[in-house]
């Protein structure tokens, strides 16, 4: 069975940073597509960031384009998001989500994904 373990959540100062992990298990990680996604309070769930492919194809939403990398380990079965220049607007459950994908090219809406983690909270507050 699919699983996926989001970690490095947490509170952080405003310009702070964080390093998310996600841990997959039960499939290869570099045989998927890897989102990142986030939802904050009354707010809808925001791609921002996925990974596909040999070559590590990466797509960023515009709102994090700059500040946050999605990166993978295929050693450690793990897709990582280094989020920084954290603003508070960026407070959020962090989810990562996973799809079999063959291809180069990685969406960011939700209904591409049909296996998801159960969320790591980032808070950025002073």
């Amino acid at each position: 069975q699919v699983q996926l373990v989001e970690s490095g959540g947490g509170l952080v100062q405003p310009g702070g940073s964080l390093r998310l992990s996600c841990a997959a298990s039960e499939f290869t990680v570099n045989y998927y597509a890897i989102g990142w996604f986030r939802q904050a309070p009354g707010k809808v769930r925001e791609g921002i960031a996925c990974i596909v492919g040999k070559d590590s194809s990466t797509h960023y939403a515009d709102s994090v384009k700059g500040r946050f990398t999605i990166s993978r380990e295929n050693a450690k079965n793990t897709v990582y998001l280094q989020v920084g220049n954290l603003k508070p607007e960026d407070t959020a459950v962090y989810y990562c989500a996973a799809q079999p994908n063959s291809g180069s090219w990685c969406g960011l809406s939700s209904f591409e994904y049909d296996y998801w983690g159960q969320g790591t909270r980032v808070t950025v507050s002073s």
